[in-house]
């Protein structure tokens, strides 16, 4: 038998967002890891430490604001990729 999908506007938006904001935090996450290993390479000043820092911050409030709005929590964004665990980690 097959399953329906129970879909209106308001649902379809907030799953768009959540769709969205996943990959959006799923980049954010391994931007954050990229510097902190330029970081610890020693491959950035002082200054571009700065710079990047208050990015990803920004970037972090950014979808921090937006999960606030469409009612989503962290772990709406974690989506589970069965055997191979969380795609955000744990």
């Amino acid at each position: 038998m097959k399953q329906r999908i129970e879909a209106d506007a308001e649902t379809v938006e907030r799953e768009l967002f959540r769709l969205v904001l996943t990959i959006v935090e799923l980049i954010r996450q391994l931007m954050e890891r990229q510097a902190v290993r330029r970081i610890d390479d020693g491959g950035l000043s002082a200054d571009q430490i700065e710079e990047l820092g208050l990015g990803l911050m920004h970037l972090e409030e950014a979808v921090t604001s937006l999960r606030t709005r469409f009612d989503l929590t962290p772990e709406d964004l974690n989506l589970d990729l069965g055997p191979l665990g969380s795609l955000l980690g744990d």
